[in-house]
């Protein structure tokens, strides 16, 4: 019933965020505030940075070395900081960072703002935490503000991470996802195993009727 219900609603939905997001919006977790561009990823009309904000607050974090993979208007990344960790955050989105940059200052805080596509600028650097809220609609994205949706029609985003993720992935670091349900997880993960990499399940939380999972990702 639930997917029948998204169905009917998401062209009204799809229109009236378009309209949302014409303008910059501000976004707040506990004390931090942060300003979320056009184009950019707006955490107000998911659930999913929310519940890796409430994950995130709970672990330790201090002198870590801490990378964001796609991190759009940063709070996730300057929560990080703020916790004490040594943090790294990239996207694709020039117009995400130049706001990271603001949005970090603002919160008294350094954070790392690198241009990168996955990890294509990030070779030879090593993390201690990894976090990812990826795109997952399997859709060819038309634009830079699309590609935070949508993740290409063969699930070409996560042949590319799972590719990649090896080898920034060890026996000491810790590299969590976050996915939906409402995604097609069973293709998703056959992805990574294909490239040995594994799923452990963290986190479930259930907002709304929608299950959302933060997974563990692991070498097998």
């Amino acid at each position: 019933m639930r997917q029948i219900l998204k169905k009917i609603l998401s062209p009204f939905l799809k229109k009236a965020s378009a309209v949302y997001l014409k303008k910059r919006r501000k976004y707040t977790y506990k004390d931090i505030s942060v300003w979320v561009e056009p184009t950019v990823f707006p955490p107000f009309l998911t659930i999913s940075t929310r519940i890796l904000l409430d994950f995130i607050d709970g672990l330790p974090q201090k002198d870590l070395r801490f990378l964001e993979l796609g991190c759009g208007c940063g709070i996730i990344s300057i929560l990080a900081a703020k916790k004490g960790a040594r943090v790294t955050a990239t996207d694709i989105n020039e117009i995400a960072l130049t706001a990271l940059a603001q949005n970090a200052a603002e919160n008294s805080v350094d954070v790392e703002a690198v241009f990168s596509d996955l990890f294509e600028n990030l070779s030879g650097r090593e993390f201690d935490c990894i976090i990812i809220n990826p795109p997952y609609y399997p859709k060819e994205p038309q634009s830079v503000a699309e590609r935070a949706w949508f993740c290409g029609s063969d699930f070409n985003y996560f042949e590319a991470l799972f590719a990649q993720l090896p080898v920034f992935s060890t026996a000491e670091n810790n590299i969590y996802l976050i996915l939906s349900e409402d995604c097609d997880l069973p293709t998703i993960q056959s992805i990574a195993f294909k490239n040995r990499m594994g799923f452990d399940t963290i986190k479930e939380k259930k907002v709304a009727g929608e299950k959302n999972y933060i997974f563990r990702i692991t070498r097998l």
